[in-house]
């Protein structure tokens, strides 16, 4: 078995290689926690040893945020650095590729104002508006990963000493995103080969609408005419590979804005801004959300679907079979991208240009077509081993897609 040393390295190397596949002479901007500076030194020396010309660093803290939200005046929530938001832009319209860190900062905001985050979140999003806008239409490259934290590990692993439950949940990394494998590039490859598989075959099938059933869930949706299915790696304006997250297990398309009826129920808790909204679900009428409810966390909820108009509406359809490694692992990781690939999810909010010719598309064109606009994007699972889906042609035919959470194509 590998050192953990070599397992880092290989880790660092699919980041770099695959995730972000840093280019010659091409900049690099990492967003990340001060707790995952040893893992960015890493990543930072393969980064200029596969080429890169500069890479620079945007660090949190948590400690820090949560002394901002306590003490911080009401008028600081107002703004957001404009420095930083333009620093962001020229970085993309000069080509960077974008590496953000996602470890969950779990119970940290819980005593904190919900409107506080709420107008801060909102503040931040309008301010980063262009940068996004380069992201989620790939125009540039980028991609979000996970390295362990303390508070993160022992939440996953509550049975276990920090330390161990540290090593355990790197281990569990390791495996989910291949780099415990000899060759984790190739590995990784190879995988994109299978979901571009299923891709292919939603592609060609074109259905009208999808027809999600399980308890608690009965919920149609109806997919824009000339709307693709992604799922992997994709390419950038240049037509550079690159894989936004690591894992992925999922494919992916939008809906139509205003197709969406029914009720569906959240399968896994969902992790937003450092609080836990728990045994939620949501109503759907015409595409909005009309109404909502939430064991744990409803205040939070209320105030992420009040940010604006778009956030009442969904902007995502991702598919995933209940079999994949990060379900298989059992595990609840409290952490939208590792969760998300263990589970078919939805997502409320700005939707990804995912049409056959999307990337010619304007704005004006994009929303015409039914495609969601928001300030927001946030995946919530849905999926379990008692979900049904269906794809409905525009005929009419109904064919199963997925029994019992898992692919029947």
């Amino acid at each position: 078995m590998a050192h953990f040393e070599e397992l880092l390295d290989r880790y660092a190397d699919v980041v770099v290689k695959i995730g972000v596949n840093i280019q010659e002479g091409q900049d690099l901007m990492i967003t990340a926690p001060i707790s995952a500076a040893d893992f960015v030194r890493r990543v930072t020396k393969k980064a200029y040893l596969a080429g890169a010309k500069n890479v620079y660093f945007r660090w949190g803290d948590d400690d820090l945020t949560l002394t901002r939200y306590t003490y911080a005046p009401d008028e600081s929530f107002k703004e957001f650095p404009q420095w930083e938001a333009d620093g962001m832009t020229k970085l993309a319209e000069q080509g960077a590729a974008f590496m953000s860190f996602l470890v969950p900062s779990l119970d940290l905001l819980k005593d904190v104002d919900p409107e506080r985050i709420a107008v801060q979140q909102k503040v931040a999003a309008k301010a980063l508006e262009t940068y996004r806008q380069y992201t989620m239409s790939d125009r540039v490259s980028w991609t979000v990963i996970s390295v362990p934290s303390e508070k993160w590990a022992k939440k996953v692993f509550p049975n276990l000493a920090p330390e161990q439950a540290v090593e355990k949940l790197w281990e569990q990394i390791f495996f989910l995103t291949r780099a415990d494998q000899e060759d984790p590039v190739a590995a990784w490859q190879k995988h994109q080969e299978a979901l571009a598989e299923k891709v292919a075959y939603m592609n060609r099938k074109a259905y009208k609408k999808l027809h999600y059933k399980a308890p608690g869930t009965d919920l149609t949706i109806e997919l824009p005419e000339g709307h693709a299915w992604v799922g992997g790696g994709g390419k950038n304006e240049k037509g550079i590979d690159f894989m936004a997250n690591i894992p992925t297990e999922e494919i992916f398309t939008l809906p139509v804005k205003t197709g969406v009826n029914g009720t569906v129920s959240a399968t896994k808790p969902l992790n937003y801004n450092g609080n836990l909204i728990e045994n939620f679900s949501f109503t759907f009428k015409d595409g909005k959300i009309i109404d909502f409810k939430a064991e744990a966390g409803y205040e939070t909820l209320k105030k992420l679907i009040e940010i604006d108009e778009g956030a009442r509406y969904l902007g995502e359809v991702a598919l995933v079979p209940h079999d994949s490694p990060v379900s298989q692992s059992g595990l609840l990781f409290y952490n939208a991208l590792y969760d998300e690939n263990a589970s078919c999810h939805l997502a409320i909010g700005q939707a990804y240009p995912c049409f056959k010719d999307g990337a010619s598309l304007t704005s004006e064109d994009l929303e015409k077509r039914g495609m969601n606009k928001s300030l927001v994007h946030v995946d919530f699972m849905v999926g379990s081993d008692q979900l049904d889906v269906d794809g409905i042609t525009e005929n009419g035919d109904v064919e199963p897609l997925l029994r019992g959470g898992l692919w029947v194509i």
